[in-house]
């Protein structure tokens, strides 16, 4: 890894680090912020800044910060960015058009929610255009470029956003992504990109590209900084029509460890880059040394997908975002940027209709894969290329970089960009690991603990990976399961139907007595806690993932005398599970002494 030493900062902006140094004194975000801005002033050639916010205007937001509290602001003194198609008050948003600027009144909702939070703006970014391009490099403002190395490409969309944090200017930043514009620049980038789950961050406030497909997006040094800002930043919007809640997302569950599904062989495409080829499969069997089981799928329905979204009816939104904007003849169109939404005036009802029938049967070919693994991993691009290249062949080269990125938003899945270590040349490389929508919890803790894997280091600038603590999902819970709910037992179905997974197989704690139930016609058992000292032994079972909101019909099935209730483990933790009332037992016939319902079952006596 080559650092790149224009970006070497003496503070690492981890949130957590930052917190810490705040609380012991030996650092204030007076002093933090004086010096971030000296560093973003000394970089003009890097293109970052639309428009860097003078120390006068971050004066403000320091003097209303108040005592530190990270428990009440999260983001207590934590620089960031802002790409500038998303509003912050006071300030011109540009979307990278000068003619199109206006001057925003209030700040974009998910703005105001980290302002809120303690977070302190330093700038708005650089993009391309009206957030149309993978590139960097359709900005009137100038190309931005890679912070590894000059010549080559940042990614983009959200170009000077991923920089600024690559760079060690602020410690997250905001992008946005329709298309792969939170992720490529990732990968370019050796940054984390957070692609959240539609909707689930407020788009009010953010010029649309693809208004139904648009996302806020975050770049950050490491997952667990990704999930803080996504815990401030993720509230339903009631006044952003497609706002929704993340607890309104039904999701399945995952084993212990996910299954893990990858493109096949004959469906990889690397744009001929050797170099690409072997840091993904040096990916893949990193990712199985670590123990997971990994399938390989025929990817061409999602490669199939991704071509829907420049390939007709979606462009249209494009047009209608900017339509009078468009039609006013503006002189600082970018020629890319301008061709591509042009292109759309033509598009009618008809090539509309045809592009959802075609998004709906995808959705159909591509559903069923989540029965037979938990995520998926792909390359986030295929390759990386230099900017001369890039703007030899504009249009070309932008859609390849978009081969594993444009179906995301049409199928609705969430999804984390993250390092996959260096390629022999020293560029960074990076994967994306993706799942259903509502899945954004559990994508972050998977990343958080493969990161370390890859890489050391974040960024460009040197900033070591910190340990982060497990970032726990809050659309399952642990059940615990003792007999006819198990593994090859008769109500098994009725977990597997509701999307739970198993976890693992493993032990009560040594307190429990074991009975065979009398009611019938489905043999059960009761399980009673009583205590070592009362002839309590550990009982075999098994601990499932349920999808939280199937828990409450899955109760409804449950008949007296048992019921679910906090069952010890073996390891002494607890988890919800099948318990029975004492008054249950009479007449029962104790099996305490057989261990668990499965070795009861082999040996109990015909009747």
């Amino acid at each position: 890894m080559h650092l790149n030493s224009k970006a070497q900062n003496r503070y690492h902006l981890g949130i957590q680090t930052l917190h810490a140094q705040y609380q012991s004194g030996e650092l204030t975000p007076q002093m933090l912020f004086e010096f971030l801005h000296h560093q973003a002033e000394a970089l003009p050639e890097y293109n970052i800044w639309i428009r860097l916010l003078t120390m006068q205007e971050i004066q403000g937001y320091l003097d209303r910060l108040g005592e530190f509290d990270p428990d009440a602001k999260p983001l207590w003194g934590i620089p960031f960015a802002i790409k500038d198609n998303i509003d912050l008050a006071g300030i011109e948003t540009t979307a990278a058009c000068p003619s199109f600027a206006y001057h925003a009144q209030e700040d974009a909702e998910v703005v105001r929610l980290l302002i809120e939070a303690g977070a302190i703006p330093l700038g708005k970014t650089n993009m391309d255009q009206f957030a149309t391009g993978l590139v960097g490099t359709r900005s009137p403002y100038g190309v931005c470029h890679n912070s590894f190395h000059f010549d080559y490409i940042s990614g983009g969309s959200s170009s000077g956003s991923a920089v600024a944090v690559a760079m060690g200017l602020c410690s997250f930043s905001l992008g946005t992504d329709t298309a792969g514009s939170g992720r490529v620049p990732a990968a370019f980038n050796n940054l984390i990109g957070l692609k959240p789950s539609k909707g689930l961050l407020s788009t009010r406030g953010v010029v649309p590209a693809v208004r139904s497909q648009d996302v806020v997006s975050v770049f950050a040094l490491d997952s667990g900084d990704a999930n803080t800002v996504f815990e401030v930043a993720a509230k339903q919007d009631l006044a952003d029509a497609y706002s929704r809640s993340e607890g309104a997302l039904s999701v399945p569950a995952w084993g212990d460890k996910p299954v893990i599904g990858i493109p096949d062989q004959p469906s990889r495409y690397f744009a001929g880059d050797e170099l690409a080829q072997v840091n993904f499969e040096t990916a893949v069997n990193r990712i199985k040394s670590l123990g997971y089981e990994v399938k390989e799928l025929d990817f061409t329905p999602w490669l199939e997908t991704a071509k829907l979204l420049y390939g007709g009816a979606w462009v249209a939104e494009r047009y209608a975002a900017i339509k009078a904007f468009i039609q006013s003849d503006p002189q600082d169109m970018d020629p890319t940027v301008g061709g591509i939404i042009q292109s759309a005036s033509e598009l009618g009802a008809v090539q509309a209709f045809e592009g959802m029938y075609q998004l709906q049967e995808a959705i159909r070919a591509t559903q069923s894969v989540w029965q037979q693994v938990d995520c998926i991993v792909t390359p986030t691009v295929p390759s990386i290329f230099t900017i001369e290249e890039l703007q030899a062949e504009p249009v070309a080269l932008n859609s390849e970089l978009g081969t594993y990125t444009n179906f995301m938003n049409l199928l609705d899945y969430s999804a984390v960009a993250m390092p996959s270590g260096f390629r022999e040349d020293n560029l960074p490389a990076g994967i994306t690991v993706f799942a259903p929508a509502g899945s954004d919890r559990k994508l972050l803790d998977l990343s958080r603990q493969w990161h370390p894997q890859f890489v050391k280091y974040a960024a460009a600038n040197g900033s070591v990976l910190k340990a982060n603590d497990p970032i726990e999902s809050r659309q399952a819970i642990p059940l615990a399961v003792v007999g006819a709910h198990l593994t090859g037992f008769p109500l098994n179905g009725q977990l597997i139907e509701r999307g739970a997974k198993l976890l693992k197989v493993t032990k009560t704690a040594p307190k429990y007595q074991f009975f065979e139930l009398s009611s019938r016609p489905i043999l059960k058992p009761g399980l009673v806690k009583v205590g070592a000292d009362h002839g309590g032994a550990s009982i075999e079972l098994e601990v499932w993932s349920m999808p939280k909101e199937h828990l409450g019909s899955f109760l409804a099935l449950i008949p007296s005398p048992l019921g679910l209730g906090k069952v010890e483990l073996e390891d002494g933790s607890e988890v919800i599970g099948f318990i029975c009332e004492p008054s249950g037992i009479e007449g029962a016939r104790e099996i305490t002494e057989h261990g668990g319902w499965r070795n009861w079952m082999k040996v109990r006596p015909q009747e």
